[in-house]
């Protein structure tokens, strides 16, 4: 599973990336080099302009909580264990269904973290940490679909009463030289060309919408082992993306 990431461009970055108008960018966007579950972190996603006869869509940049929590969930427990929804079965399973045709997001990744056991020269196999990021030093969009949960304990009609919150979506895939020999699943991503579609939620046919995502293209990533220091959450830092001596 993917349960770990970095995000650290800021605000502006993010908004000019993304072509999000200043407008429709959150605040709270933060440098995380340890972006962990139940963590609110960046997502690019588009609503319709109700005041346009056209329906216009407008790109916006908010901040979710990491852990997809469905609708009929009783509270946010459920969010911590769907952190990642497999691109193979995303479409069939109940809770991920109605957000995977209507509600598809991108999340922004400097890189994320995979695990290995390594033998080390210890009495057991360490987990060992590394670290895939593009070799061009770009952004990673990972394709995602988020969701809105209503606490049942507040009336409606009441902003803190909604929370949104998103899942990744990974692909088990065979292994290649650049991450299977680390992992054999990884984020899907979603190439520039491919977001408008991805992110329009009108865009209703599932099959349709699984085409417009993929595993990133070997070649394409730097993998290195980093400190351990990952492991544990509240760790963060830049040196927690620095590559082992």
């Amino acid at each position: 599973m993917c349960g770990r990431y970095a995000s650290t461009k800021t605000k502006l970055q993010l908004a000019e990336t993304f072509h999000v108008s200043a407008d429709y960018a959150a605040d709270g966007v933060r440098e995380d080099y340890n972006v962990a579950p139940t963590k609110t972190a960046p997502a690019i996603l588009s609503t319709l302009a109700k005041d346009d006869p056209a329906a216009q869509m407008v790109r916006r940049l908010e901040m979710l909580r990491w852990g997809l929590i469905p609708p009929w969930a009783k509270d946010l427990k459920i969010g911590a264990k769907m952190v990642n929804a497999r691109a193979e079965t995303i479409s069939d399973k109940p809770s991920y269904r109605r957000p995977f045709a209507a509600r598809r997001c991108l999340i922004p990744l400097d890189g994320f973290y995979e695990w290995v056991e390594e033998d080390q020269g210890g009495p057991k196999p360490v987990k060992q940490p590394y670290f895939l990021r593009p070799k061009d030093g770009g952004i990673l969009a990972a394709a995602g679909v988020w969701e809105r949960w209503h606490d049942p304990d507040k009336p409606k009609d009441d902003p803190d009463a909604w929370l949104h919150s998103f899942v990744i979506i990974i692909i088990t895939t065979d292994a290649t030289d650049d991450v299977g020999r680390v992992h054999d699943r990884m984020p899907m991503i979603v190439l520039p060309e491919q977001w408008d579609e991805w992110l329009d939620p009108r865009l209703l046919d599932p099959n349709a919408a699984r085409i417009l995502m993929g595993p990133p293209e070997p070649g394409t990533l730097d993998i290195y082992a980093v400190s351990r220091a990952v492991n544990h959450a509240r760790s963060n830092g830049p040196e927690l993306i620095r590559p082992l001596d």
